[in-house]
């Protein structure tokens, strides 16, 4: 069946996806069908796309469409993202400013610019499509979804994370959500730049991971909590031996001396499952200076406890929670997931002697990410934690543009670990604390 693409530019948008859609699936079958894909992996990655560009334009001939030169390149490019990479969403994956892709469906694709969400043009064939390419993902990184397995988490090579669900969970079809990370981890000059701290905050946020604090960023979904873990972490000295535990991993660790573990979900049998906490376990046992744990959320909290008291100091982890207090209050809920039965006050305790510093991070309803609360933990009360804001961040209200508008201030407490600063040499600049 011959098509006149111009009859359809003039029709609808609708229409003239179609047709698009159309003809990049038979080209893209008739491709599947020419390539020698054992072959494949023994050809040169920039000599293989010259082979497939030259493949598919002689197919474009062949379906006798007559195409403008911008369309043929457009119709190419697209061919070889459905050929080996993740159609529709590798232009948004090649785009710096797009930090979340959230596919609710086949025909509703969203990203996050700057901490907006948009709606894009950007559409898949239909939820067959769609389904391959989350296949596609899954499969890379060892795992499966199907009907038995209807959810996954994984990632991209960039460390990116990745989530899963198709029906029957999904009601209205695959959704797949891409947490991103840019393919240079951002410093602690652009959280800086970015307004997600000042430079009083930042110094001392270096030093307690150079004087060896143990650090818990806390914070709720989406609020930077993992971006921070990665800017502290570049602190860490490169003469220590690290160790770091996630359920998916996104680190980008810049030491050399750094071994990164991973967990494992069950197979098909409901067997082989490989937990945050038997990954602690193991890792007391590989002689490391410092771990750390991507997320505590469950009964490896005990274990990340016992270790921060027993040698490992320096380490960081983060948890999901709306304020410090919260976090303290998560904390012990997830010591009492590992099944033992402690009391009340031998949790409270083991978390002050662990944990010198919660961060506190939210994100603001104009996108921007900041750190509300840098506080301490000083030790016990009674059964009550006592924890003080060291510095703090005020919001005034918003500008006419909607933008968050406030200050970072120092509480005027001279914090503990001031004194483990002058031990270890590092110089805090006179007027920090005030």
């Amino acid at each position: 069946m011959a098509f006149d693409p111009l009859e359809i530019r003039t029709g609808s948008a609708g229409k003239d996806r179609e047709f698009f859609q159309e003809l990049k699936t038979r080209i893209h079958r008739r491709l599947i069908d020419k390539l020698d894909l054992s072959k494949v992996d023994m050809i040169g990655s920039n000599e293989l796309i010259r082979e497939i560009g030259y493949i598919i334009e002689s197919l474009i001939v062949e379906e006798g469409v007559p195409l403008n030169q911008v369309e043929k390149d457009r119709l190419v490019v697209e061919i070889q993202h459905e050929t080996f990479g993740l159609g529709p969403l590798e232009p948004l994956l090649s785009d710096p400013e797009i930090s979340d892709i959230l596919v609710n469906n086949s025909s509703q694709v969203y990203v996050e610019r700057f901490g907006k969400l948009q709606k894009t043009d950007i559409c898949f064939r239909d939820d067959k499509h769609l389904l391959q390419i989350i296949e596609r993902i899954v499969s890379k990184v060892g795992r499966r979804i199907d009907e038995s397995s209807p959810y996954v988490d994984a990632r991209l090579p960039d460390g990116s994370r990745v989530n899963a669900i198709i029906p029957p969970l999904a009601i209205d079809g695959p959704a797949l959500s891409i947490r991103r990370f840019g393919m240079e981890p951002l410093k602690l000059n652009d959280l800086l730049r970015f307004g997600t701290m000042d430079s009083r905050i930042a110094h001392v946020l270096q030093g307690a991971v150079k004087t060896r604090l143990n650090i818990l960023i806390s914070g709720g979904t989406g609020s930077g909590k993992t971006t921070l873990l990665n800017v502290l972490s570049e602190y860490i000295p490169f003469d220590e031996r690290v160790v770091s535990i996630e359920d998916s991993a996104e680190l980008h660790m810049k030491q050399e001396h750094v071994v990164r573990l991973e967990t494992r979900p069950p197979n098909i049998e409901g067997r082989g499952e490989v937990t945050q906490r038997d990954l602690l376990r193991n890792a007391l046992r590989m002689r490391p200076d410092r771990i750390i744990i991507g997320e505590v959320r469950g009964g490896e909290a005990l274990d990340m406890l016992q270790a921060m008291n027993t040698g490992h100091d320096g380490s960081l982890s983060t948890i999901h929670a709306n304020t410090t207090r919260d976090a303290m209050a998560r904390l012990e809920t997830m010591v009492l997931m590992a099944g033992m039965d402690l009391p009340e006050r031998a949790i409270r305790e083991q978390v002050t002697s662990a944990i010198d510093l919660v961060i506190q991070l939210v994100r603001f309803s104009d996108g921007t990410r900041k750190i509300v609360k840098v506080s301490e933990i000083t030790g016990m009360e009674g059964n009550t934690i006592v924890m003080h804001d060291v510095f703090v961040y005020e919001q005034r209200g918003v500008d006419k543009d909607g933008n968050v508008v406030g200050q970072f201030k120092a509480t005027g407490v001279r914090p503990f670990f001031a004194e483990r600063f002058r031990v270890y040499g590092y110089e805090i600049p006179e007027g920090t604390f005030e």
